[in-house]
């Protein structure tokens, strides 16, 4: 019996050059799109929560004063350049792909001067470079308990820190961290440290004494002494 032969019919595949083409356009386009942002400078750099800095310090702080291209914004780089500043605490830094960035700075407060150097509560001495005279003097010695003092004098608020002009450190037989504020309401207020949030009531305080000016023992029996 004879074999049959079966014809194989062999189809030919072609390549399909348009559609190479736009997939090649495409991933081109992607790429130098890529290649375009990653080096592309920075549009705008906004600065908020700094008080004492100004946006011009930080971005020359930062590293950014150029506008480098976007790649070159490493948030690590730009937070090492401004945790080298004394006044800076923290560092918040967002980008987005517009090409902006931003930079929420949060500052140590100055807590009083002493020694001519400027007291932040980082308790850090800085020379006062901005002329910072809202905050109190400290008029003698605290260095045997410095740490502890500016630990202490943080917790008063603002608005009543810059009530005080002057402190003095005055220690007596029962209290070795006893303190005389020197308000500029022309009032006097003994305080010790342990006691140091009861100044904070200050407001409420001298609205009791209907104008008339009084040493306030706030340290022992929270008593008032007006003046003649």
């Amino acid at each position: 019996m004879a074999t049959k032969k079966v014809k194989i019919k062999v189809t030919e595949k072609r390549i399909n050059i348009k559609k190479i083409l736009c997939v090649l356009i495409i991933l081109a386009t992607i790429t130098l799109g890529i290649i375009y942002f990653i080096h592309r400078p920075l549009k705008n750099i906004y600065i908020n929560g700094n008080n004492i800095l100004s946006d011009k310090e930080i971005i020359e702080l930062s590293g950014l004063s150029d506008y480098p291209p976007y790649i070159n914004t490493y948030f690590m780089n730009i937070k090492g350049n401004l945790y080298k500043n004394d006044y800076i605490k923290e560092v918040t830094i967002k980008r987005n792909i517009a090409g902006k960035i931003y930079i929420k700075i949060k500052e140590y407060t100055p807590v009083a001067i002493y020694k001519n150097e400027l007291i932040l509560s980082s308790k850090e001495k800085v020379t006062n470079n901005y002329n910072i005279n809202y905050v109190p003097y400290i008029s003698n010695d605290i260095d045997a308990i410095y740490d502890k003092t500016i630990e202490a004098f943080t917790k008063i608020k603002p608005n009543i820190l810059f009530k005080i002009s002057h402190i003095e450190y005055v220690p007596n037989e029962v209290d070795t961290e006893r303190f005389l504020l020197y308000m500029v309401d022309s009032n006097y207020v003994y305080i010790t440290l342990t006691k140091i949030d009861k100044i904070n009531k200050y407001n409420s305080i001298i609205n009791k004494l209907e104008g008339k000016k009084g040493i306030i023992y706030l340290d022992s029996g929270d008593c008032v002494e007006i003046k003649d």
